[in-house]
């Protein structure tokens, strides 16, 4: 069982993901406002609420993910890192997030969701990672519904994805009234193409789209 010290005391087991690049930026680039009440969404073993939590112990998180063996990994790092307090993992589909959590619950709420649609190519044969690399159990339209129930008016979504996915996230987004605002593309190095994007999303917000530009290592995922 890999584990990740991280700081202020954190302890992150990873299982069979080890962290990846994908989770440490997404935990950098969303700027929460500190004593945040944060919903972190596809949670997995819980890495990047964890991450934020390093960063700002005056956060709190509810993880939601729907596999029990990673509910129990993050879990476990709540407990040994002694913030089950503040972490809060809750077993769940975000499918049916309006039975799960209460409307406009959670002004922030973050996400590194599964990238590729079902049949889009490579599945691998473990379950685990299946599941979190593919669609299979929500979609890109799914996550945006369920982070949109969550957010009051003005709340945002913090999200990690693939650059080839940029036109079908922005029109997720917006279909469910969350208003792309801040736009990350992710290089491997100057003169790269991205490997990732990160993005922030505004409920009800008005249109208005503004790019940041940094060089990272490559995604993992």
């Amino acid at each position: 069982m890999k584990a990740e010290r991280l700081e202020n005391g954190i302890t992150l087991y990873s299982g069979d993901f080890p962290l990846g690049t994908d989770a440490v930026r997404l935990a950098e680039f969303a700027a929460v406002p500190k004593g945040a009440a944060v919903c972190d969404l596809c949670a997995g073993s819980g890495a990047v609420g964890l991450l934020m939590l390093a960063r700002d112990p005056s956060l709190s998180v509810t993880a939601v993910e729907l596999r029990d063996k990673a509910c129990a990994l993050a879990e476990r790092s709540a407990a040994e890192s002694g913030i089950s307090g503040r972490f809060r993992v809750l077993r769940g589909d975000l499918r049916a997030i309006r039975e799960l959590l209460p409307h406009g619950s959670f002004r922030q709420v973050v996400c590194n969701p599964p990238y590729y649609p079902v049949g889009s190519g490579y599945v691998p044969e473990d379950e685990a990672q299946a599941a979190a690399r593919t669609e299979r159990f929500c979609t890109l339209e799914e996550v945006c519904a369920a982070a949109a129930w969550l957010l009051p008016t003005g709340g945002s979504l913090w999200m990690v994805h693939r650059p080839e996915r940029l036109t079908d996230l922005l029109c997720a987004l917006r279909a469910h009234d969350l208003e792309p605002k801040v736009l990350q593309p992710v290089c491997a190095a100057p003169g790269k193409a991205p490997s990732l994007l990160l993005i922030r999303a505004v409920r009800g917000g008005k249109p208005g789209l503004k790019w940041q530009v940094k060089s990272e290592v490559r995604s993992k995922k």
